[in-house]
């Protein structure tokens, strides 16, 4: 029987809630989101053993980290364990449709089921399900809510931009 524990911590997005099956993260979970299973299915709450998982959290929402490094332990169908991995080819501030992830895994006709799998994600941010939008480019479902998703992809589009500006040279009179 898998071991499961979590713990709450804060972020720019209010409570976070971190799930662990077998020492390894399986679950974050944000206030009122969509699909967020049952408190009780979470294991007893802990104050240690998320350490490195919270690190990486602030750095990330510091603007200093892109690319989370972490061992996960996602529960799903072979189906959404595909989606989930094309998420993570989604570079830092970008987005592409549901229709470009399907043709991304092979399954050009499916969208609406990357959608679904897209929208069970249980560690959304660390796997960026909020990376994914309409064939418009318009904002489309997201578990933690349109607002958050909108929030998370200014947030990533003005760290990288700030990364990408070049820095301005001295001018001669200060060298």
């Amino acid at each position: 029987m898998a071991q499961r524990t979590h713990t709450v911590t804060d972020s720019l997005f209010g409570p976070l809630t971190l799930v662990a099956t077998d020492g390894q993260l399986s679950g974050l979970y944000m206030v009122e989101q969509r699909h967020r299973p049952a408190e009780a299915t979470f294991g007893s709450r802990v104050d240690s053993g998320f350490d490195e998982v919270i690190e990486q959290l602030d750095a990330y929402f510091a603007g200093r980290l892109t690319d989370f490094e972490l061992s996960l332990n996602l529960a799903g169908t072979p189906f959404q364990r595909q989606v989930w991995a094309a998420l993570l080819e989604i570079p830092y501030g970008e987005t592409v449709s549901y229709g470009e992830l399907a043709e991304r895994i092979g399954r050009p006709t499916a969208s609406r089921a990357v959608g679904l799998a897209n929208g069970k994600n249980p560690v959304g941010i660390i796997v960026p399900c909020h990376r994914v939008v309409g064939s418009t480019g318009d904002l489309t479902g997201y578990g933690g809510g349109i607002e958050r998703k909108r929030h998370l992809l200014d947030f990533e589009r003005a760290t990288r931009d700030r990364r990408e500006r070049p820095k301005a040279l001295p001018h001669p009179s200060m060298a």
